[in-house]
C-alpha cells in the first residue's frame, strides 16, 4: 500500500509527519516536492533584506522525515480518481500510482491576465525571488518600489524594502498598491488601522481603492487615470491553484477529499468547513487542514488493513485565534479581538518561527531565527533576561509600544509572550532545546500550549497542539 504527499509546505510536511507516526511500517509513504527542502515560507520576506537566513529557513527534507521516501519532482498533473499522479523528473515523465494521498502543493501567483504584469513584476514565492528583489532594490537605489496588494504577504515585502532602504542607504520611496479601501482587507478594521499606522511610521506610503490595470518597464497603470513610476515592481496581488489542478483552486468540502482516497490540502484548495463557510488561504489554516487530512488518511488506511466498515471521515472547521505581520522591525498582532504592536507582537512572531523550526528538529535554526526576526541578527545570543526586564518595566510605567499604544486588555498577551520567553533563559542565554519539551502536549499549560490558543493558531500548532485521537507524541 503506498501513500503519497504530494508537497512538502507546511501542510504537507504536517501531514508527513503524522503518517509516519500512525501508518503501519508496511505503508510505504513518498513525499514529492519540487525541491530537496523544507522552506519556512512565513518568513521568505526576511531574506530580502537578509540572505544569509536562507539557510536558517530551508530544512533538508531528509533531515526532519524519518521513513518517508521523498522523491524531488515537479508534480504536473493529477487524477484523482484514478489514484495516479504525472511526474516531470528531470524533464522526463513518471507516472506515480497511489492508494491514498494528500495534495499539498499549496498556490501559485495569480496575475490575472493584466497586461504586463507577470513580465515586469516579480513574485515572492521561493528565495530565489528574494534574491531578485534585493538585488532590483539596489539597482534602483533613489527609486520608487511599488508592491502591488496589500495582504499581509505584500505588506511584509514593503515593510522589508522599507527597512533595506534605511539600513543601506537606498533612499527608496516604497509604495504598496492596494484594490479595496484599506490595507490588510480581509482583516479586521483594527488590526488593519494598527497595520496602517505601522506601514506610516516606517514611511511607507499606501495607495488604496487602487485598482492595477498594466504595468511597464516604467511603473503602473491604474483604473482611475493615474500612472505610478516603479523602478520596480512587486506583485503579491493574489493567489491561484497550483499547475497540476489546472491552475484552479480545488473546490473541497470539511473532510477535504475529493474522490475515494486523494485529499487536497491548504492553499491548493478552496475549502468550506463543516459549518459552510469559506476557509481562508493562510499556513495557520493549512497546518490545521493538514491535521485533518492525515487522520482521515490513517482512517482509511486502517480501514483497508482490517477490512473494518467504512471509515467515519474527520472535518474542519474554522477557527483562529489571531495573526501576526512583521513590517520592516515593528509587528503587529491580533488575539481574539485585542490588537497591539511593538515587542509583543515581535516576540510572538519570534516564538511561532522558532517554534515550527523545533517542531521538525531544527533547534540551531530555531535559535537563529529568534535572533533574526527580534532584530539583531548578528547576535550569537540574545539576553532574554535582560529584554525581559525593560519590557516589563515599559509596561508597568508607560504601557507603550511603537508606534501604537496597547490597552490594558493587551497585558495578558504580553504576560504570554514573556512566558514563553523565560522559559529559554537560562542564564539569560536563548536555549531553544528546551522549546521541543515545552512545546511537547503532555505539558498541560505549557507555553507553546497557550499560543497555539493565544497567537496564530496553526502555526503554534506546528509546536504544540492539543492531543488529539491518533497523535502520539
Amino acid at each position: 500500500m503506498r501513500v503519497a504527499v504530494f508537497g512538502a509546505g507546511y501542510a504537507g510536511l504536517t501531514v508527513a509527519r503524522r503518517l509516519e507516526r500512525w501508518l503501519p511500517e508496511a505503508v510505504d509513504i513518498v513525499v514529492v516536492d519540487e525541491s530537496p527542502s523544507h522552506l519556512v515560507q512565513h518568513e521568505l520576506h526576511r531574506a530580502i533584506r537578509y540572505p544569509d537566513l536562507a539557510d536558517t529557513i530551508t530544512v533538508p527534507l531528509e533531515d526532519v522525515l524519518t521513513r518517508a521516501t521523498v522523491r524531488q519532482a515537479r508534480v504536473t498533473q493529477l487524477d484523482p480518481e484514478a489514484g495516479v499522479a504525472t511526474l516531470d523528473v528531470d524533464g522526463e515523465t513518471e507516472s506515480l500510482e497511489y492508494d491514498f494521498a494528500a495534495v499539498c502543493l499549496g498556490a501559485e501567483t495569480a496575475f490575472y491576465d493584466l497586461p504586463g504584469v507577470e513580465e515586469h513584476a516579480t513574485p515572492l514565492k521561493r528565495l530565489n525571488h528574494a534574491e531578485t528583489i534585493r538585488s532590483d532594490a539596489f539597482d534602483s537605489a533613489g527609486g520608487n518600489a511599488v508592491v502591488g496588494g496589500a495582504g499581509l504577504s505584500g505588506i511584509q515585502v514593503a515593510g522589508e524594502l522599507a527597512a533595506l532602504s534605511d539600513s543601506e542607504g537606498l533612499d527608496l520611496d516604497v509604495t504598496v498598491v492596494e484594490m479595496a479601501d484599506r490595507v490588510a482587507p480581509s482583516f479586521d478594521e483594527s488590526f488593519a488601522r494598527a497595520v496602517r499606522r505601522e506601514l506610516d511610521a516606517r514611511g511607507i506610503a499606501a495607495e488604496t481603492g487602487a485598482t492595477v490595470e498594466r504595468a511597464d518597464e516604467d511603473g503602473i497603470d491604474l483604473a482611475d487615470g493615474r500612472t505610478l513610476a516603479a523602478d520596480f515592481l512587486v506583485w503579491t496581488g493574489g493567489i491561484r491553484g497550483p499547475d497540476a489542478l489546472g491552475g484552479e483552486r480545488r473546490p473541497v468540502n470539511a473532510d477535504l477529499a475529493v474522490g475515494d482516497g486523494t485529499f487536497v490540502v491548504g492553499d491548493a484548495g478552496a475549502v468550506t468547513d463543516e459549518w459552510g463557510d469559506p476557509v481562508p488561504a493562510s499556513a495557520q489554516t493549512a497546518v490545521r487542514e493538514a491535521r485533518i487530512a492525515a487522520k482521515n488518511i490513517d482512517r482509511l488506511v486502517r480501514e483497508r488493513r482490517d477490512d473494518d466498515e467504512h471509515a467515519r471521515l474527520a472535518t474542519y472547521s474554522f477557527d483562529s485565534p489571531g495573526w501576526v505581520v512583521s513590517i520592516g522591525d515593528g509587528a503587529v498582532a491580533q488575539i481574539g479581538p485585542v490588537v497591539c504592536s511593538g515587542d509583543p507582537a515581535k516576540a510572538a512572531k519570534a516564538a511561532i518561527g522558532a517554534g515550527h523550526l523545533s517542531s521538525v528538529g531544527a533547534i540551531e535554526r530555531a535559535s537563529e531565527l529568534v535572533h533574526e526576526e527580534l532584530g539583531w541578527p548578528d547576535a550569537s545570543a540574545f539576553d532574554f533576561s535582560a529584554e525581559l526586564a525593560r519590557l516589563v518595566e515599559r509596561y508597568e510605567f508607560t504601557a507603550q509600544t511603537d508606534p501604537a499604544t496597547p490597552s490594558e486588555l493587551e497585558v495578558p498577551f504580553l504576560d504570554t509572550t514573556l512566558a514563553f520567553a523565560e522559559t529559554m533563559v537560562p542564564g539569560g542565554t536563548v536555549d531553544v532545546t528546551r522549546a521541543t519539551r515545552l512545546a511537547d502536549r503532555s505539558h498541560p499549560g505549557s507555553p507553546a500550549n497557550v499560543f497555539e490558543d493565544l497567537v496564530f493558531g496553526a502555526l503554534g500548532g506546528m509546536f504544540g497542539s492539543k492531543r488529539t485521537e491518533n497523535d502520539e507524541e
